[in-house]
Order: structure tokens, then sequence, then C-alpha cells
């Protein structure tokens, strides 16, 4: 392949783009990849076009190499069999629905697990057709309400996604560890630096969950890591240690202090030490319980139900955490006092919410026989040894305090957890049953009876993953792209026009026809030094300068990752660049 930038679709900006938040959308719009289309929309340049088909590629020869087959289903879809399996109620707001001439509904598809497990029921019949996995490369949408970071958050993208069929759970375990495999061979070959973290299922549903997160400090996932063992999670999916539970008669009767003017927990912390609260001092917030007020909506419900959280009073409530126990519901922090005058503002115990009907849930580190110091459900004032188990019994526990760096690995019990953040750009999960039960896939089993299938989903973010190599890959001059995913081998600059530029696409043509992909820089209307930059910019990972010394037959080799330069005589550099993708091929890339 030979690519003339004199008449390539290619144009390189000097300055960032103003609406470009992170460096993979700045670099990608400066270097001509892509090109903003609309909100979350991008179109695909011829080089950046290269780029998104060299990482399908790589996702595509690993699928197929663990024997998955790929099919390609429809991107618009017909809104009963996410009807059926609850989903067009779960994703809500998050899909694109519309309806045709006839007035039948139909969505944009955000993933297919429904597409499958119908195409699956419809063509088998018999265990003798099991195992099997579909994986497809499509178009899939959602309706972002803040469409960011370019390629990263949009409302179209492409996806990789695969569903595995097995017949029992030791199968689909065998699939999940093939699919875990295949994913790390992928990531490790596109550069990316990654950690496989424990997760929510959230909309997929099932048990067992893993994300793949590409380390990054502009990523929007946060995640944990232990300093002792290799335990790694997603925020939202860390588990709480709870401590030993007591007996709740062992402490002193509950009394109600007078505390003016204490509607925070630094203020009640400050007053309790200042008056000696209960004949002590040395409160800490930790020491008394917060009691935090949210709305929750269910999917189709007209009406939003309130919900009490208590939590240690130096842990603050993380909504994201929230909504992932308490998925599909969505949250909000309630406002509407005035509707609820039960509850006081800022004095707020859970002494009282049982009386109300009101639902509370309480962080793991709440437990039977622990006391604390709460609001006494007056304004102004506030209660001391109010004991869980027998003041108030919590409807149940929910992860929804934040986690904070330095807190115990749930994992070892010795490490601690420190924060990180990544984006995600794989997904796998052991869905079970879920969609096989929502339209009765069943086949004929070795004894003769009915057997319901269970199924694996593995997602991977392809375009998404083209920004996070983007975002690992670049320095302050532009994009370093790892040799796997580049666009182009080398990139042949012609440091002046007759001699040279003859003598750039001569080279050009002789690595094309050996095999390699070339771009050379033609152009005669702007200066080496424009060239030299936007090689820089456009950051494939070797580049060739033929210039001054053409003439005693030599060429500059310059390495965009290193920085090296040496210079060569153009033979040598032919043999050289022939050996390093010989090299390449028998590795494997």
């Amino acid at each position: 392949m030979l690519l003339r930038m004199s008449t390539l679709l290619l144009r390189t900006l000097r300055e960032d783009p103003a609406d470009a938040e992170v460096p993979s959308h700045r670099l990608l719009l400066r270097a001509g990849y892509v090109r903003r289309a609309a909100p979350g929309g991008y179109t695909w340049l011829p080089l950046g076009k290269l780029v998104l088909d060299r990482v399908t590629e790589i996702v595509r020869a690993e699928m197929a190499a663990i024997g998955d087959q790929e099919v390609h289903f429809p991107a618009l879809l017909p809104a009963e069999p996410y009807r059926a399996s609850g989903r067009w109620t779960e994703y809500g707001d998050d899909i694109f629905t519309l309806a045709d001439r006839k007035g039948a509904e139909h969505l944009l598809a955000p993933t297919h697990e429904e597409m499958a497990a119908l195409l699956v029921k419809d063509l088998f019949s018999s265990y003798r057709d099991f195992p099997v996995t579909l994986f497809q490369i499509q178009t899939k949408f959602r309706d972002e309400a803040r469409p960011r970071a370019g390629l990263l958050r949009g409302r179209e993208f492409l996806m990789k996604d695969a569903y595995s069929f097995d017949l029992d759970s030791a199968g689909l375990q065998a699939a999940y560890d093939r699919h875990r495999d295949a994913y790390q061979r992928i990531f490790t070959r596109l550069g990316l630096d990654f950690t496989v973290v424990h997760a929510m299922s959230g909309a997929m549903g099932g048990s067992a969950s893993e994300e793949f997160l590409a380390t990054t400090p502009v990523g929007e996932d946060t995640y944990v890591g232990c300093t002792t063992c290799d335990y790694a999670a997603n925020t939202e999916a860390v588990v709480t240690h709870a401590p030993a539970a007591g007996d709740p008669h062992a402490h002193p009767a509950t009394e109600v202090h007078d505390t003016p003017e204490t509607p925070t927990i630094a203020s009640l912390v400050d007053l309790a030490n200042a008056r000696a609260l209960a004949g002590r001092t040395g409160w800490t917030a930790a020491d008394t319980l917060k009691n935090v007020v949210l709305t929750v909506r269910r999917p189709g419900a007209e009406q939003a139900e309130l919900l009490v959280i208590g939590l240690p009073g130096d842990r603050e409530v993380d909504l994201k955490r929230v909504e992932a126990a308490l998925h599909p519901a969505t949250v909000a922090v309630f406002e509407d006092w005035a509707a609820h005058p039960e509850l006081v503002r800022g004095y707020l115990g859970p002494q009282i919410l049982a009386k109300h009907g009101v639902r509370y849930l309480v962080d793991p580190r709440v437990v039977t026989g622990t006391t604390w110091l709460t609001g006494a459900n007056e304004p102004g004032r506030h209660a001391t040894d109010v004991v869980c188990g027998r003041d108030f019994v919590p409807d149940g526990t929910i992860e929804a305090a934040e986690v904070r760096p330095g807190d115990t690995c749930p994992a070892c019990g010795d490490g601690e957890l420190t924060m990180r953040r990544g984006i995600e750009v794989g997904h796998i999960f052991q869905l079970g049953r879920r969609f096989t039960d929502a339209f009765a896939v069943d086949v004929l089993g070795p004894e003769g009876k009915p057997v319901r299938p269970t199924m694996g989903c593995y997602g991977i973010g392809v375009s998404r993953a083209v920004a996070s190599v983007a975002e690992q890959h670049h320095d302050d001059r532009g994009l370093v792209w790892p040799a796997e995913v580049a666009p182009c081998d080398v990139h042949l600059v012609a440091a002046g026009k007759g001699p040279q530029l003859e003598a750039a696409l001569e080279l050009g043509g002789r690595l094309s026809a050996a095999g390699l992909r070339v771009l050379v820089d033609d152009r005669t209307h702007v200066s080496a030094g424009v060239k030299f930059t936007d090689a820089e910019l456009i950051g494939i990972p070797r580049a060739v300068v033929v210039g001054r010394r053409l003439a005693e037959g030599y060429v500059e080799l310059r390495d965009r990752a290193s920085g090296e330069r040496i210079e060569l005589p153009v033979d040598g550099l032919v043999e050289r660049l022939l050996d390093e993708a010989r090299g390449a091929r028998r590795d494997g890339v």
C-alpha cells in the first residue's frame, strides 16, 4: 500500500480544537484521523479508518482463534424482544427508539443478547449443536446525555460482542476463561497498559463480571488495586468488610441531647467533644451515623420512592455505587423536604423510619450491636447510644459509601487500596440463563429431556480502543502509534523537491512492492519544517527523511517513539525495514 499526502484526504491542524477535552480527542482531530460530524458522532478519515481496521482485524483474528463464529445482526431492531427481556424499560432514556411508518416500535441496537438467543433458538434443537459462540463487529448506539471526550463517550461506536451458549455452568466457565485469555492477548497486541478488575453486571445481569481498563488519568472509571495482593476492582464492585455483630442489649439506654446549630457532621462532632456527650470525649465523624435521603425511580414507575441510606459520618455516599447496587433504578438526591415533615433535615435518625414506611438500607459497617451518635428526629437534637438491632432494624445493607485510598483490601485483608483511573475497553459477563429463559430457548439433551443453554457475553469497544491507544501512546509533539496498529509502517518525507521527491517516491514504491504500508509526504507547497512537524503529529513508528545526503546515497531513519536518528544507505534501509517486518510477522504481529 502506498499513500501520497499530496492526494490524501488529510488536513492537519496547528492548534488544538476548542472542544477537545482529552489528549486522544485533541490529537486524533489535529492529526487528521477523524472529524466531528455531530455531537457524539465522528467521520473516520483515511488514516483513522486504517487504524480502526487494524484494531478490528486483531480482534477478529483472536476471536476466530478460539473458535468463535462471526455473524452480523441488524442495527435496527424490533422492540418486542427487548420488551420480552425487560431491557426496553431498563435502558430507559439510554436507547434510541423510533417507530416505522406502520407505527411499529424499534430501537437502534445498544447490544444484541436478545438477537443471539433468538437466532440459536431458531437454528439449534439438540445438545449436539453445543457449545457454540457467535460474535460480530457492529455499530452500536447509545443516547448519551452528554457526549464528551471524542471517541471515548459517543452516541455511535464500533463494538465487538460475542455470545457463548453452553449446556451447563462448567461449559460457561470454560468459555468465559477462553475469552478472558483472548482479551489479554488482544490488548497486549494493541500495546495497551491494562488491568482486569472485578465489576458489576449492570444491564447485562448474570453473575461473574470483569472489566478490562486501559490505565490513564483521563479515564472515566475509577478502580482500586491492593498494595499487597493482586486484587483489583471497579469502585462500584468493591465489597466492604463488615465487623462482627455484637449484643444490641449490652449498651446504655439511648439519651437525647440538645445540639443546636449542628446540621453537619463536623459541627456535631465539635459540640459532642466540647460537651462530652454521654460522658465521653474523643468523638470522631466515624462514631456518627449519617442518614442520606434519596429518591429511587424504578423503570416504568410513575413515582419515585424514598430511600434513606445510613453510613458512618466520615464517609460520603457515592451515587454511582448506589445506582450500581439498585440497577436498573435511577437515583437522585432528595430535595422536597417540605412534603415530608417527618424527615427533619440535618437531624434525621433511623429510629422513626419504619413507622413512616421509609425503606432504610445501611452500610455494611452498620451491624447489629454497633452504637451510634445520630439524629433524634427533632430540630436541634441528637441522640447517643442508638443501637443497631435494638433502636432500629435496617431493611438491608447496600454498598453505597465512597471507597477511599487506604481502605483495607477486601480480598487479602492485609493490604491497602490505592485509587486509579482507566478507560473501559472490554467487559466480560457470565449471563447465565436470563435471556434463554426470556425466550424459552430449550434443546433436546443427551437424556432425551429439554435442556436450557446458559450464556456468556463478551464485549470490546473497538473504536474506544483506538482512542485508548492514542491516550497511552502520545507525547507533546503528537501521536506515537505502536507498530501493530499504526496506519502505515513507514512515513517517507521528501525534504526538498526534484531529486529528493523523486527518490522518496521511488523508495516508497520499492517498500510498498515488498509488502510494507507506506505514506509518502510528496507535497510541494509546504516547507520541510511543516512536513517534519506533521510526521511527528501523525505518529507513524518509522520516518525516513530523504534529504541533504541523498547525493551520497544516504537517508535518515527516525524512530518516533525513542527519537533515535541514524543515517543509512538506501539499500541498507530497505533491508532493515523488511527485516523488521519479517520479524514482526514471526512474532505474530
